[in-house]
This record gives C-alpha cells, sequence and structure tokens, in this order.
C-alpha cells in the first residue's frame, strides 16, 4: 500500500471532508503483518449493499472524539482523541474514513459510514482526572480503523489517545507546512529493495514509541493548563482537559506493529505504567531489549495469526514478570482487532478473511474485559467492577484460553 505501483493515494482524487508483510506470510519470519486488507477494499467496487456497523460503547459515559495536530512539521503529532462527553441532542458523528487519501477505492462508502460518538462533544470534566491510554494502530492503518475498541474504552472512563504515526507505515497521513499553507502527505513506505526486514522496521518501531512518548508530553502540557495550539482548528478547546488527564496512570496500546511498539514504549517512557498488546507483530524488536522492559503487559493474540517464534518472544517476557499475561481469544483472525470485522454484507466475501468464526461483538467484549481488569490491576483505576474479567487474563473463559496453543505454523 501508498507505493509499489498502486493507484490510489494522496495525489489522485477528490476529498472526503475531514471530522464528521511485505503482504502475506508468517509474521514471525519478517514477512509482515501489513494490513492488505485496506489495500484490497481499496480496489474493489462497492456496489451492492454494504454497511459499518460499529457498536455503541458499553460503558456508563457517552463519547466524544475530536483530531488533533500539533505542530507544522514531521516532527509534530496527530492524532484522534476519544474521551468521555456530555449528551447533546443531535449531535453529529464523525467519519469513519475521514480522508479520500486514506483509501480512494472507498471514499463512496466511507462517505456514510460512521462511528458513533460524538464529534467535538461537549468534555465531561472528571474531578479526579481519567486515566491515559495511547493507542498505536498496525501497520498499513491510520488513527480511525480501531474506533470500535477505542470508543468502546472511552465509554469506561479513559482519555484515549489513537496516534496517526508519521514514520511511514500508515496508509497515509500528513501534516500541515505553517510556510505553505495546505497539507503535505507522507505515503506507506514499502521495504525498499535490497534492503533487509527487519532493520527497517526496527528503526520505524523505534520512532512510533517515541511518537507515543512524545504524546504523553503532549498531554502534560495540557494537563499543566499550557497553551497548546491545534493546526486543525477543530470547535473542541483542548484547555478543558486541564486537571482532568490523571497522568499517574497512563498506559500504551496498540495492535500488530502497534503491539510491538506498545511493548518498547514501556522501555522508552517510565511513566507507562503498563500494555496491551492486541495481536503483537514481535519481529521488530531487537532481542537486546526484552530483559529491558520494565512493566507488565497484556498479550491478546488471535487465534489465526501468531507464530512459534512469536510467541516465544512474548513468554521471554512473561518469564521474567509473573504479571505479563498472554491469551488467545478463539474464532478470531488478525483483522478481528480492527474495524473492519464489523463490516456486512457482500463486500466481506471479496476480500480476504476480515472476521473469524466467532461473533464480532463478541470478540470485541472479550478484548475490552480484559484489558479493563487488567488496567485496572496496574493503574488502580476507580472501577472496582472491572475486577470481575480477572479470569480472563488466565485465560479462562467462554471463547478464550491462556497463552497461544494455535499458532500459524501448527495450523
Amino acid at each position: 500500500m501508498g507505493g509499489g505501483g498502486d493507484s490510489w493515494g494522496p495525489g489522485n482524487g477528490r476529498g472526503v471532508r475531514e471530522g464528521g508483510g511485505s503482504e502475506s506470510g508468517s509474521p514471525g519470519q519478517g514477512t509482515n503483518p501489513d494490513l492488505m486488507l485496506l489495500s484490497r477494499l481499496g480496489r474493489v467496487s462497492m456496489g451492492g449493499t454494504q454497511s459499518l456497523a460499529l457498536p455503541q460503547g458499553k460503558g456508563p459515559h457517552r463519547v466524544g472524539c475530536t483530531d488533533v495536530m500539533v505542530g507544522h512539521t514531521r516532527q509534530g503529532l496527530f492524532l484522534r482523541l476519544f474521551y468521555p462527553c456530555l449528551p447533546r441532542a443531535g449531535a453529529e458523528s464523525p467519519l469513519w474514513i475521514p480522508r479520500y487519501e486514506y483509501c480512494g477505492g472507498l471514499a463512496d462508502f466511507a462517505g456514510r459510514s460512521r462511528v458513533p460518538v460524538s464529534w467535538n462533544g461537549a468534555f465531561k470534566p472528571c474531578g479526579r482526572g481519567y486515566p491515559l491510554i495511547i493507542f498505536s494502530h498496525g501497520l498499513g492503518a491510520f488513527r480511525t480503523l480501531y474506533s470500535s475498541v477505542c470508543s468502546e474504552l472511552a465509554s469506561w472512563g479513559f482519555a484515549v489517545a489513537a496516534l496517526e504515526h508519521r514514520d511511514r507505515s500508515a496508509s497515509a497521513t500528513y501534516f500541515c507546512p505553517a510556510e505553505a499553507g495546505g497539507e503535505e502527505w507522507i505515503p506507506y513506505q514499502r521495504v525498499p529493495q535490497g534492503q533487509k526486514e527487519f532493520y527497517f522496521r526496527n528503526k520505524q518501531v523505534h520512532q512510533r514509541a517515541e511518537e507515543c512518548v512524545r504524546a504523553l508530553r503532549l498531554f502534560e502540557d495540557l494537563n499543566s493548563g499550557k497553551s497548546v495550539p491545534n493546526v486543525l482548528q477543530q470547535d473542541f478547546d483542548l484547555s478543558v482537559l486541564k486537571d482532568n488527564i490523571d497522568l499517574t496512570k497512563v498506559a500504551v496500546m496498540g495492535h500488530s506493529f502497534g503491539g510491538v511498539t506498545a511493548v518498547l514504549a514501556l522501555v522508552k517512557e517510565p511513566s507507562f505504567r503498563c500494555a496491551v498488546a492486541l495481536d503483537a507483530w514481535m519481529f521488530p524488536l531487537e532481542n537486546a531489549l526484552y530483559p529491558e522492559v520494565p512493566k507488565p503487559v497484556l498479550f491478546i493474540n488471535t487465534e489465526k495469526f501468531q507464530t512459534p517464534e512469536s510467541v516465544a518472544k512474548m513468554k521471554r517476557l512473561s518469564s521474567r514478570n509473573s504479571q505479563t499475561k498472554i491469551i488467545t481469544i478463539l474464532g478470531s483472525v488478525h483483522q478481528s482487532q480492527t474495524d473492519f470485522t464489523f463490516l456486512t454484507g457482500k463486500l466481506l466475501s471479496r476480500i480476504f478473511s476480515a472476521r473469524g468464526t466467532l461473533d464480532p461483538y463478541k470478540g470485541l467484549d472479550i478484548t475490552i474485559r480484559a484489558a479493563l481488569a487488567f488496567l485496572q490491576r496496574h493503574l488502580s483505576t476507580a472501577r472496582e467492577e472491572f475486577h470481575q474479567w480477572d479470569n480472563l487474563l488466565e485465560g479462562i473463559g467462554d471463547s478464550v484460553v491462556p497463552e497461544a496453543p494455535f499458532c500459524r505454523s501448527n495450523l
């Protein structure tokens, strides 16, 4: 995606308004878990009936979201913030795919598919401050493709910052140069010919983890009352975050390439108290760093993605820290932890498996409940009821097993 002769991209299409692997193979052998689903969706006809059925958050809070871009260079930050908000009649819901440039073939579909949250909704103040989660997307994805996970966590009282990485691992992203006006796009980049994938992806994962740390610094500034201009000039006043984020309770989370990014972020930033790694692609992390991971990690794997090599790396961490947990959700595939699993209609039969045999809503429930139990244990949130799902952390429950007994080489 984003290179190698792809026919879609930032330069070839009409805009959709903002707001509202190499390609396949074993993740343990260096071939990356590229979100080729996105690339295929960009090429197929969108005829017929299909829809996106993202669930409403089940927690006690309504959820709002806004986009935040800080700085006018590649070294800035771009993220979508999900947060508890106040209810408002007639609230607008944001587009799922916010710009045509992210995946051209999805433009018409994106124009009518929306996320069930309140766009720029009024922030709901919290006297004790909301715990913060920094979320890192997978390879070939971007900030909105995990809206189901992020909005669900926000409904339970978390502020969730879904980054859009600028290491050229996103399907596409952009920044807004101050002097030129407009936008400068950063396309996805495949591994350059002749370059070993490990070294290329290792450099990217370090940049990604550093972006997670910079995101934390942004919220430290906002929480202290520092004025931080939002380049996008949204109808959301970032100053409302002052004293409403609990910076003693910060976690990092991600899917696939974002999962290993979360692990590395624990090494780079002591303020991250734990990490949740969804079907982590462990390949890009150098072996010398494993002994340095200081905090617990919850690995939530799918049934049809992991390899023995990748799981062995997870077990290296669990052998050093008894609070690091590894579980597998049965009947799930790698895309089960993205929003693509909620696509319905004939489209699903035209792309490779975006959903396993497990009902996607049940899969999301298991993922969120396990994450909430883990976050309660290590962030000491104010929601004691999260302990009711502690058994999931041991792989005990319907459709979940401990560790990762089903690895791809055994299928």
